[in-house]
């Protein structure tokens, strides 16, 4: 395959990236968005194998084919197998192989160009690939590709054990509270400025030793700034850590001089960081603080709860849901873990086939994955109309008969909006205590994944229906008239 055709199949192929990430906005046009995002891939990796830039021969076709294959089955196997309540931990983890994988391929480069230079002019003369890259170079494009590599090796080892820690927290094998040693933003400002020490001494030919302390730096740093991030942030995290993975494809891309994959990690990385700067808006955090961790402790004594929690039965539910002429449905991840997303779908149907008006209320973190209760609404069949933001919502609450919330804690916290010392105090969040009747849907009595307790469930228009959500709400079904 000639430069022309490959150039003309990166271009083709970065259009369709860029259809795909529009086409995502939205829930009508995702489906195909997903498509054209498979169909770009797949273009690109068969205008890379087969571009000139490729070695041939028998031995690196059979490493390159056996890859494929077996990375296309394990992740066959990896989205045949997960579900959806364990989609951003999945996400957190792939994010952790893009790290990763700049992390090889910095050091591969920083070899091969070691290699390369040992080589007398007769033997350059022979090499092909990114070998004859390298050996064309001269000095000062090999001082910026020592820069290129030393960015991409720093940003992919923060994102691989940034990821890495963050997977631990989405799957509950890390303590989701933000934790820090004591004078950590010291400590990562500190790695960071002895990184930066290193890259100058790197890009002056110090050696190989200085891009493996600084790979020592980047990897602590990953590691000690998300485990100074509290749970309440970690929807920001996961976008945040997707922006940090398209920088870093971005970098390896100037080293390997792959024009799609700068573009790629560019729209990745670019992509990641506007969604992580809408989050922390929605959510009143600065961008900022939420890079540097340390939310999710205390700031003072906790504001006092007062009054009880009190139970109902699914029959005391229907009999509020009959009556009811406007209802909303607020979900969070208690819905995902319990896949209750069919049973609520059916719920809806039922309750709209009766004439009341039913709607859902999204918060923009809602879940642990930016767009999570939105997937799962879509996957239930739930008309998209009738699925609404934060904002589009909640100057409705005072009018609405009854609020059922399904697994959600902080979105719905009203210590958010009272309570000065709370951890979310000045977060936005969906005012569902201002309804007539909120009936909210718990396994127990325990607080949210950042560990703070709402007052919501203590109020005198709140009655707990607890139990598991998919088998309380299928309760309800029957008695919906």
């Amino acid at each position: 395959m000639t430069i022309g055709i490959v150039s003309a199949a990166y271009i083709s192929a970065a259009v369709l990236f860029i259809l795909s990430l529009g086409g995502l906005s939205g829930q009508e046009s995702a489906k195909r968005a997903v498509w054209y995002g498979i169909v770009g891939m797949a273009l690109a990796v068969v205008a890379t194998i087969l571009g000139p830039q490729v070695p041939g021969g028998f031995g690196n076709w059979l490493i390159i084919l056996l890859m494929i294959a077996g990375g296309s089955v394990m992740g066959y196997y990896v989205a045949a197998r997960v579900q959806m309540t364990e989609m951003p931990q999945l996400v957190a983890a792939l994010h952790s192989f893009v790290g990763l994988a700049a992390v090889f391929i910095g050091y591969n480069a920083h070899i091969e160009a070691w290699r390369v230079g040992g080589m007398d002019e007769a033997t350059r003369a022979t090499l092909e690939g990114f070998s004859a890259i390298l050996a064309h170079k001269t000095p000062v494009e090999l001082a910026i590709m020592n820069v290129e590599v030393f960015l991409g090796v720093f940003i992919g080892a923060v994102t691989f054990t940034g990821s890495v820690v963050a997977f631990g927290k989405l799957a509950g094998k890390v303590d989701g509270k933000a934790k820090k040693l004591p004078g950590g933003h010291f400590l990562n400002a500190g790695a960071a400025i002895l990184s930066l020490i290193l890259l100058i001494m790197y890009a002056n030919g110090s050696g190989v030793w200085t891009l493996i302390l600084m790979t020592l730096l980047a990897f602590f740093i990953g590691y000690h700034l998300i485990m100074g991030i509290g749970g309440a942030d970690m929807p920001v995290v996961v976008s945040m850590l997707n922006s940090y993975s398209g920088w870093a494809a971005a970098a390896i891309g100037f080293t390997l001089g792959n024009d799609l994959l700068i573009v790629t990690g560019a729209l990745v990385g670019s992509s990641g960081a506007i969604l992580s700067y809408i989050m922390c808006k929605a959510m009143n955090r600065s961008f900022v603080s939420v890079i540097l961790g340390g939310f999710g402790g205390t700031t003072g004594p906790a504001m006092e709860i007062e009054g009880e929690q009190i139970a109902i039965d699914a029959e005391g539910v229907a009999n509020a849901l009959n009556d009811a002429d406007s209802v909303v449905i607020v979900p969070g991840y208690g819905m995902a873990v319990a896949q209750a997303q069919q049973a609520v779908s059916e719920l809806t149907r039922k309750l709209r086939a009766s004439g009341k008006e039913v709607r859902f209320a999204i918060h923009p973190v809602a879940g642990r994955l930016p767009g999570h209760m939105n997937v799962l609404l879509a996957e239930a069949k739930v008309p998209y109309d009738i699925v609404l933001e934060m904002d589009e919502i909640n100057d409705d609450f005072p009018n609405t008969d009854v609020v059922i919330v399904i697994g959600s804690n902080d979105i719905v916290n009203p210590a958010a909006e009272e309570d000065p010392n709370s951890p979310i105090a000045g977060m936005p969040v969906l005012q569902v205590w201002r309804a007539k009747q909120v009936f909210v849907s718990k396994r127990g009595q325990g607080t949210g994944y950042s560990g703070i307790e709402n007052p919501l469930f203590y109020k005198e228009n709140t009655r707990m229906f607890y139990g598991d959500a998919k088998k309380s709400v299928s309760e309800l079904l029957p008695m919906i008239k």
